[in-house]
């Protein structure tokens, strides 16, 4: 019987997420439900100096908006609690106790000065780096180089120690990654990295392969900066738990720079005007605020669609995916290897064709919240169908969902100022005739106030009354009941609005593009 698909998605919680951890809980996410399997949402806040408050909470938010929520996490808690890894601390030393005993890791009491010296005494033309290795250790503070005795005398003596990973020299190390084939490293190459830290919190070595292990992972997709580490890894995995349980693994590649030239940070975003965290965070260390897609008016599933799509194709030239056809179509083996390049442009592009694809009522609640934002009142909007409706017209010119606000206010009130200079550009004295003698009394007294009758009498009303151009009338029309040059189809407009505050713009407007023509005069 094969294992039930079982892949996680670790952030750290110590700030806003950026693209490139959203991506990675997609392509876990993805992958898990492709195989109707479980996604998992662990928390590695081992690392306490860094923690931050709320960020947890915030990872979780993110996740909801773009529909990644996880079937295990510390909120939504399984068979393989707890979620947190600060919450799991004695599960680690455990291990890292094994390992110690079985000659696998050591104890290293070495100070900070003591480390610093290291760098400096051992460095050479050869190795301007020394890093902590075979080489050195015999040479350092730990339980390699003392005595048994002297080794338990400094830990009875309550010395700070920490507890390293005791790596062979020149052994080939290797993995099969899913999108980059089979890997091999050399650990003359690695140093000992620190397995337990002096305060008894695991590092992510140790944590990601405890853990890994006991939640049955069966997948473990991250990001390629973590490949260097996978030596050690796999140590620890074949030590513990023996390789025949350790999880297939990938790497995925960079999201870079649009330019190509490195990974994309916030500070790229900022300078090039766009987000690069999924929501707005603001960091309570230092008040710093960073703009997500979701503020900037992305819809969730454009960013999720978007997202996909930097560094995976499902090798047709579709571009447009439900999160459905996501599940469906995802293979993680046609995740590029390179590093792909960050496109706003075509971000903005994917938004606007899911904005112009959803319905009106999906997009109501956002829009809704934006216009009373802008001060339209509860009063104004009427009715949530309405809204529905009104977007329904009007979302095929609309990018980004604060769009909506320039392009549906003038339904639920008044202009405040009209672009008289564009209603006068070929205006005749006649026209104001027309308007204030003949079409608006017209609709005064038309009784069904429907689009198609509007029309109807403009045209019947402008062909008897011998305008020669009615189309010069049109824009003039339009810009009294929106105030410019935008909107759908204008009688559409007039009907939505309803009749008398129809009449009271155009009357009023009529009064503003007559005084700007005089004046012009």
């Amino acid at each position: 019987m094969e294992k039930r698909v079982r892949t996680r998605f670790a952030p750290s919680p110590t700030g806003g997420l950026h693209l490139g951890g959203v991506r990675t809980a997609l392509y876990n996410y993805l992958f898990a439900k492709h195989f109707g399997g479980d996604f998992i949402l662990r928390i590695e806040d081992t690392d306490q100096t860094r923690f931050v408050p709320d960020a947890e909470e915030y990872i979780m938010e993110t996740l909801k908006w773009c529909g990644l929520e996880p079937d295990e996490s510390p909120f939504k808690p399984g068979d393989y609690a707890p979620y947190r890894q600060s919450e799991r601390k004695p599960i680690y030393r455990e291990y890292a106790e094994k390992l110690v005993a079985n000659g696998q890791a050591y104890y290293a009491f070495d100070t900070p000065e003591e480390l610093t010296a290291m760098r400096e005494n051992f460095k050479t033309e050869q190795n301007p780096s020394p890093k902590y290795d075979f080489s050195i250790r015999e040479k350092m503070s730990n339980s390699l180089a003392l005595s048994a005795e002297e080794t338990q005398k400094e830990i009875s003596d309550g010395t700070p120690y920490v507890i390293r990973i005791k790596m062979s020299a020149n052994e080939k190390v290797s993995l099969h990654d899913m999108i980059r084939g089979d890997v091999s490293f050399n650990t003359t190459d690695v140093d000992d990295k620190v397995l337990l830290k002096a305060d008894g919190m695991p590092t992510y070595h140790l944590a990601v392969v405890v853990d890994d292990y006991l939640m049955k992972i069966t997948h473990a997709f991250r990001g390629e900066e973590w490949l260097p580490s996978a030596p050690v890894h796999i140590k620890l995995w074949e030590n513990l738990f023996g390789l025949e349980n350790m999880p297939e693994w990938a790497h995925l590649p960079l999201i870079l720079k649009p330019d190509g030239k490195g990974k994309l940070s916030k500070r790229d975003g900022a300078k090039l005007g766009f987000p690069v965290f999924a929501m707005n965070w603001t960091d309570p260390r230092d008040n710093e605020f960073t703009e997500g897609f979701r503020e900037r008016g992305f819809v969730p599933q454009a960013f999720v669609n978007m997202l996909a799509l930097i560094g995976w194709n499902d090798g047709t030239e579709q571009e447009l995916f439900s999160s459905p056809e996501l599940i469906a179509k995802f293979d993680i083996g046609r995740v590029h290897k390179g590093g792909a390049k960050f496109n706003y442009t075509k971000a903005l592009w994917f938004n606007k064709e899911w904005v112009k694809t959803l319905p009106g009522f999906e997009l109501a609640p956002q829009v809704k919240q934006l216009l009373l934002a802008d001060g339209v009142t509860e009063k104004q909007i009427d009715s949530d169908a309405i809204l529905a409706g009104i977007i329904d017209m009007v979302k095929d010119r609309c990018t980004l969902l604060p769009d909506f606000v320039s392009q549906t206010d003038f339904f639920f009130r008044r202009p405040a100022s009209i672009d008289t200079a564009s209603a006068i550009k070929k205006w005749e004295t006649a026209y104001g005739i027309f308007y204030r003698e003949k079409l608006i009394p017209q609709y005064e007294n038309c009784e069904s106030w429907t689009a198609e009758n509007l029309e109807n009498i403009f045209n019947e009303t402008t062909a008897a009354g011998g305008i020669e151009k009615p189309g010069n009338l049109m824009l003039p029309l339009r810009i009294m009941l929106v105030g410019g040059k935008f909107g759908p189809h204008v009688f559409d407009i007039a009907a939505l609005i309803g009749k008398k505050e129809s009449i009271a713009r155009l009357k009023e407007g009529l009064d503003s593009i007559e005084k700007a023509f005089l004046e012009k005069q």
